[in-house]
């Protein structure tokens, strides 16, 4: 089993993160022929916290990879214009720019969201409705599925791979116990299922998973529930504020567990900076390793994708780990897609394509080093 996108690191390693490298008619297929490759890339730029922050390097890394691109004579020979637009984190809000960018006679060639399931959700129906192709970093319960969205792949790895690569580590370690927190997204239940199978996989005993409100303030009730049945190490899915609820939920009970944290907690900014703004370097994450692909940790023999953390740099502040920037490789891969169809006009041959593993192989990516779709699973299928 290949295990290259996927590994554990220590908290304290995430410090070095964010600073790393530190208009044609349209056709009948859907989206112009002639003039520029139309982007539209939206993200929670008005949104708070993490959300803005993550947004604003997913962003970044789109910027750089339509330049990227563009200059190594674009795709299907049209250089990529990039439209970004701010959704606030709202799914109902990126519905409406959406539809707003279909409706204006320019419409998109390319849609990549940058990071809720739940803008993924709302917008996926309307871009399979007008023939869209698209990208997407939350990944919802049916977005992989061809049959029901046949124009969308998928960049970030299915729950299913994240909770296999966890369970090996719980299971590397020793841990004979291991309990699951997580919120009550859609994401975190599909977490939580895909948890519970690994770790039975795995041959590793579950303490149970617990399931708290997105929306609470404390998560005191399900932690002791867990610490009752025995757990020798946590695996924790949160994101946003309620990841620093549930670190101070376990001060509160003086419980010093090992912490598994998911790529949810890693895409956090509150473990990437230092306090008093953060919780970096306190005693709140003396136990906590985080999920991250190798893309995100320096490497300074990586060309590919320091090339990109240094494009992104030159756009802006990166103010985030590098766990969203996966919009970086939809330009490389629908660049390879239409030269092997020979063109942009008509989505579902580049969709074709990029089920070919041919093509995903000629295809220049950084983010992740190969991708394995096919015409079963829009999911990037690391671990085939």
């Amino acid at each position: 089993m290949n295990k290259r996108h996927s590994v554990l690191v220590g908290a304290l390693a995430v410090s070095t993160l964010a600073l790393a490298g530190c208009s044609g008619a349209a056709s009948e297929a859907g989206g112009s022929t002639d003039g520029p490759y139309r982007v539209l890339v939206t993200g929670a730029i008005s949104g708070q916290g993490a959300l803005a922050a993550n947004a604003q390097t997913s962003i970044l890394a789109a910027q750089a990879g339509a330049d990227a691109v563009s200059a190594r004579g674009g795709i299907g020979g049209r250089q990529v214009e990039l439209t970004v637009v701010d959704d606030g984190g709202d799914a109902t809000k990126a519905v409406t720019n959406l539809r707003e960018a279909i409706a204006s006679g320019n419409k998109p060639d390319l849609y990549l969201n940058s990071g809720l399931s739940t803008v993924s959700a709302a917008t996926l129906p309307v871009l399979t409705q007008n023939r869209i192709l698209s990208f997407n970093v939350g990944p919802t319960a049916d977005s992989a599925d061809p049959e029901t969205f046949p124009l969308n792949f998928d960049l970030s790895p299915s729950p299913a791979e994240y909770a296999t690569s966890i369970a090996e580590y719980a299971k590397e370690r020793g841990y004979r116990n291991v309990g699951v927190v997580h919120g009550s997204s859609a994401y975190g239940e599909a977490f939580s299922e895909a948890m519970e199978t690994s770790l039975a996989d795995g041959g590793v005993s579950s303490a149970g998973s617990e399931e708290y409100d997105v929306a609470a303030l404390d998560m005191t009730a399900q932690l002791q529930a867990l610490r009752n049945r025995g757990a020798e190490a946590l695996v924790v899915d949160a994101y946003g504020a309620p990841l620093g609820y549930l670190l101070t939920s376990l001060q509160r009970l003086g419980w010093n567990i090992p912490l598994i944290g998911n790529t949810s907690v890693a895409g956090t900014s509150l473990v990437a900076t230092p306090a008093p703004d953060g919780v970096l370097g306190t005693p709140a994450v003396e136990n906590l390793v985080l999920q991250v692909f190798p893309s995100t940790v320096h490497d300074p023999d990586d060309a590919p994708v320091n090339a990109m953390v240094d494009a992104m740099a030159a756009k802006g502040t990166i103010p985030s780990t590098l766990i969203l920037a996966d919009n970086y490789d939809p330009f490389g891969l629908v660049a390879a897609a239409a030269d092997q169809v020979g063109g942009t006009g008509d989505p579902a041959k580049l969709a074709e394509a990029l089920e070919d593993q041919s093509v995903l192989d000629a295809a220049q990516t950084a983010f992740l080093p190969r991708y394995r779709y096919s015409a079963e699973s829009h999911s990037p299928n690391l671990d085939q």
